[in-house]
């Protein structure tokens, strides 16, 4: 135990030697986290909305004005023809399109059907989809609001039956998609800090030589590997404090679940990444090779399968199948279980177990590489 103790001692101070490393142990994270925090967001408000009003009537007036005050669209401006929504839509300007007929106000007030086009732009399939979805629910209101009116006119003492929703949304009232990616961040930042972080301190070694020095001494593999990755697991769990309070007292996320349970199963993850950084450390000979290994060929693959963004139940089997050989797959339903659901083991032991288990099976995959390179 000494001799461990004496190599995690040795860790630190390199750590606190190397000023960058130093800095990027304990800034980086916030850093991310603020900025990824904003970056991250999923919700659109304010779509640009172009208007081809061809009736030019006060009901075409009233119909465009129930756009503008719902608070999700944006009126930029007015065109004379559809061919004049080209160009804005074209160069970015106008991500929607709204065109009324000629005739819009008589042909309500005739009871016929109206024919309204909305143009989305397409590039940008998330916002188009959900403008689109925001343009449907208004003229279903406006459609509803005409059918009322004609009732009345007509004298007629009808009651139409209609059906009331009852909706509650739980564990994310307000529907802000912060909430839900927020917590996705925090375990990006603890994948990428312990990880990386544990691939460059053994990479460096080797550079700089002293890895051949640390072989030729007594310490046996097991004091090596443990001291090399302590370290870097007590700076994982303080880089967990500090991403914890920008995420509750900046972002104001919800934390309902227990904060000792995210702390134990935040140490069931860095079996997992901690082994990644090891076994990084034995296929890179520089650092620069280490970086980029990290980022390509691991970072980027588990960002895109393990749910940060993308729902899992999207994707086609095969690949849901591939995502079952991820660590952040697992850890991802656990932050987000706590945090937003305030679950617990109860809930998460499936998921915890899995982890558990393929961080095991990753770590001794990367001491016996890191062994026989020893040897």
């Amino acid at each position: 135990m000494r001799t461990i103790l004496h190599i995690m001692r040795k860790e630190f101070i390199q750590i606190r030697r190397d000023r960058r490393m130093f800095v990027m142990s304990f800034l980086s994270p916030v850093i991310q986290l603020v900025i990824l925090g904003y970056a991250a967001n999923l919700d659109v408000n304010n779509i640009p909305m172009l208007v081809c009003d061809q009736d030019h009537s006060n009901a075409s007036r009233e119909f465009v004005q129930r756009f503008t005050s719902s608070g999700q669209f944006r009126l930029v401006g007015y065109v004379e023809s559809p061919n004049g929504i080209d160009g804005p839509m074209d160069r970015g300007a106008a991500s929607l399109a709204l065109v009324l007929p000629p005739g819009f106000q008589s042909d309500i007030q005739a009871h016929r059907t109206v024919q309204v086009q909305a143009i989305a732009d397409g590039s940008e399939s998330n916002s188009a989809g959900i403008g689109l979805g925001y343009a449907a629910l208004i003229v279903g209101q406006y459609s509803q609001q005409v059918l009322l009116a004609a009732f009345n006119r007509s004298g007629a003492n009808l009651k139409l039956p209609s059906i009331n929703p009852q909706v509650r949304v739980w564990y994310n009232p307000t529907l802000k998609s912060r909430n839900f990616m927020v917590p996705a961040v925090l375990a990006m930042v603890l994948l990428m800090m312990t990880m990386m972080f544990t691939g460059l301190a053994v990479v460096r070694e080797k550079e700089a030589g002293t890895m051949e020095q640390l072989i030729v001494t007594p310490i046996k593999p097991y004091q090596l590997i443990i001291g090399k990755l302590a370290p870097f697991a007590a700076l994982s769990i303080v880089d967990v404090v500090l991403v914890l309070l920008v995420a509750t007292l900046w972002f104001h996320v919800p934390l309902k679940g227990s904060i000792p349970l995210l702390f134990a199963l935040c140490l069931v993850f860095e079996i997992a990444t901690l082994g990644l950084g090891l076994l990084i450390s034995t296929v890179a000979k520089t650092q620069q090779e280490a970086t980029m290994t990290t980022q390509f060929f691991i970072m980027q693959p588990m960002m895109q399968l393990s749910g940060f963004a993308f729902p899992i139940a999207n994707m086609p089997l095969v690949v849901q199948f591939v995502t079952h050989f991820l660590p952040l797959r697992y850890f991802m339903t656990i932050v987000r279980g706590i945090f937003l659901k305030g679950v617990g083991m109860a809930s998460l032991w499936r998921d915890a177990l899995s982890l558990f288990v393929l961080g095991c099976l990753i770590l001794g995959i990367a001491i016996s590489r890191f062994n026989k390179r020893l040897g």
